[in-house]
């Protein structure tokens, strides 16, 4: 089935042991700065006069570099995710950042929807970076891990309806119990 992929029989070439970080670019440092600590809430440490590192939560981060000539934005679809607590929480920060677009320089924000088993709206930065605002169940992602019933791996018997609702409503399909 078209889509479907099944899991490699062979070992790793690499014996990675996690994933650490990712690469964004930003044009101006200090506007970049502000915007990540005061409308994101990211940790941000500077490294360099034109890089900083930003996290939030845990070890991974991203490293922010400063290409002021670059004017390539970030496809939508590459877009960077953060939670929030709740649905509420979710829809408060749209209204919260509608007021305050034009200080932050916040180019674009698309209206919250339930998606993809999150309810988010997205926002692209002063950068053209975007991220995705959501609230996720408890454990963020780790549910599309750890419940077979929503990993589509090898899945060819499901009809691409079934696909399509495993994918846009993963809750649903999941046992009670580890849908909250």
């Amino acid at each position: 089935m078209l889509g479907i992929t099944h899991r490699s029989t062979k070992p790793p070439l690499l014996m990675t042991r996690f994933l650490s970080h990712g690469t964004l670019e930003c044009r101006d440092i200090a506007a970049t700065r502000r915007f990540y600590e005061e409308v994101l809430g990211l940790e941000v440490a500077q490294q360099a006069p034109t890089a900083l590192f930003v996290r939030l939560g845990g070890n991974h981060c991203y490293a922010v570099v400063e290409t002021p000539g670059s004017g390539q934005d970030m496809p939508l679809m590459n877009h960077n995710g953060l939670d929030l607590a709740s649905q509420e929480e979710v829809r408060e920060a749209y209204e919260t950042l509608q007021r305050v677009k034009d200080e932050y320089a916040i180019r674009k924000l698309t209206k919250p929807v339930r998606q993809h088993g999150t309810y988010s709206f997205y926002l692209q930065d002063l950068d053209g970076n975007w991220w995705e605002i959501c609230h996720l169940p408890k454990g963020g992602y780790a549910f599309r891990f750890e419940h077979p019933e929503v990993d589509l791996t090898g899945r060819e018997d499901l009809s691409p309806r079934e696909i399509r609702s495993r994918y846009q409503r993963p809750l649903d399909h999941l046992p009670p119990e580890a849908a909250r």
